[in-house]
């Protein structure tokens, strides 16, 4: 399949930034293979798209999400106080993710996955819990990422939260056995699209034991772990009473921070351990919406962090708003970033799914790279050049701005539309949403049964 994209903009959001006006983009297959002026004029093409007027950037990337929370929207359940991050969960996303079951896994990975297009970003990074359906849930998930084509990469978080050692065991074969399948269909020739991790939930909620197992799981797997870490005071606290270390000390002890690491908020990570996941080359998730959500602070130390990336924890999947919103923040917590630290934040994130889709290139319209682009019907009121092309990015553009979609090579939303009827889709999901929040209204914080008053 051969597709030209004639006479676009093309932002490169990517160091270095790059603004080319005219250029067609020729797109065989799942790559990239010419971008030029009249690049097109002589290819015989299956699909020609004319773009003047129109913006061509690569796809955003969500670093963290939780694609288990897309039937929470406006959920109507019964809550008991939710004063600190600990009550938020026990009090809520614990509750939801114990009621979740294969079908409303199902519809809510469609759900964020069509969210996910909607907005122009074409890979998901997830992070699963669901303690009463473990075992082929993150197959569930990639199922539902690649119904619509959206590229992504999930882990199981493992916890003993619910069920002790049996729940972290579970969580364990559950990465272990995903990544073998992701292996298999790989080896057999076929397109995958969801890469596998292996996860924690918290280093709270692991033991020593469960450490060596998620560590063990990732030199099995060859993968990298992603674990939240630091999002509150309290799993700080709770690694210096209990274990006598920071936080990143404990993952190090036991081998898990690595250049294919995903570490996700770290807002109370001290400036020692700034510098060793530095050191180690890992990336960190940063989720500027959940974190004001949840009341849970703000890090000094986020200019330090040469990896930093962002993500949403689960705040749906719109990277413009995210990008904007971690922007100003930063300059209401008096920080010293301006706009294009989070183009450059943002787009970081294509280097670190390159260490899961290996041999693949990512975040740059140039040939060899791979088809995940976003065409938007951006209109700039003053000049727009490499210089300020961050500013409009975060000053002016908007998922409103995004028109048509192109995931490895093939275009999966154009002209705002689907090729198929998304309302019966969403129809179904509210009809299982209200399901599990029946399930989750039915459960208490302390995880027996029974309605929270």
């Amino acid at each position: 399949m051969t597709t030209v994209i004639r006479n676009a903009r093309v932002i490169q959001t990517m160091d270095p930034v790059e603004v080319l006006e005219g250029v067609d983009i020729v797109v065989v297959d799942d790559l990239i293979r010419a971008v030029g002026r009249n690049a097109g004029s002589q290819v015989k093409a299956d699909k020609v798209i004319e773009a003047e007027g129109k913006t061509v950037i690569p796809g955003m990337i969500c670093g963290h999400h939780h694609y288990y929370s897309g039937l929470s929207r406006g959920m109507q359940i019964s809550a008991g106080p939710q004063t600190d991050l600990i009550q938020i969960l026990k009090e809520w996303w614990w509750r939801l993710d114990r009621a979740l079951d294969e079908e409303s896994l199902y519809y809510s990975s469609l759900i964020c996955t069509l969210d996910a297009i909607k907005n122009g970003t074409t890979t998901c990074i997830d992070h699963h819990e669901s303690p009463n359906y473990i075992s082929g849930s993150l197959s569930t998930i990639a199922k539902g990422m690649e119904r619509f084509g959206l590229r992504g990469i999930v882990a199981y978080g493992i916890t003993d939260r619910n069920y002790g050692m049996k729940e972290i065991k579970a969580g364990v074969e559950e990465g272990i056995r995903f990544a073998k399948e992701v292996d298999d269909r790989k080896k057999r020739g076929e397109n995958v699209m969801c890469q596998a991790m292996v996860g924690g939930h918290a280093p709270f909620t692991i033991p020593e034991e469960g450490m060596e197992m998620l560590a063990d799981s990732a030199r099995q797997t060859g993968r990298g772990a992603h674990i939240h870490v630091a999002e509150g005071e309290y799993d700080q606290v709770w690694s210096h009473h209990f274990y006598n270390m920071d936080i990143l000390d404990r993952l190090d002890k036991h081998g898990l921070l690595a250049d294919n690491t995903l570490l996700v908020h770290g807002i109370y990570l001290n400036e020692h351990e700034i510098d060793l996941l530095n050191e180690r080359g890992c990336y960190l998730a940063h989720n500027p919406r959940s974190n004001m959500n949840n009341e849970v602070g703000y890090s000094k130390y986020l200019p330090k962090v040469r990896n930093l990336i962002l993500g949403t924890d689960g705040c749906g999947s719109n990277m413009f708003e995210e990008s904007k919103i971690a922007f100003f923040k930063n300059r209401d917590a008096n920080g010293p970033y301006w706009p294009g630290d989070y183009m450059r934040a943002l787009t970081r994130a294509n280097t670190f799914i390159e260490k899961y889709f290996v041999g693949d290139r990512f975040g740059r319209i140039e040939p060899g790279y791979k088809a995940d682009l976003d065409i938007i019907t951006y209109q700039n009121p003053t000049p727009l050049n490499a210089g300020n092309a961050a500013g409009h990015f975060v000053w002016g553009m908007s998922s409103n701005c995004v028109e048509s979609v192109m995931i490895n090579g093939k275009l999966v939303m154009e002209n705002r539309q689907f090729d198929f009827d998304e309302k019966e889709i969403y129809a179904k999901a509210a009809e299982v949403a209200k399901k599990v929040w029946e399930r989750t209204d039915a459960l208490k914080a302390d995880g027996t049964s029974g309605i929270v008053r």
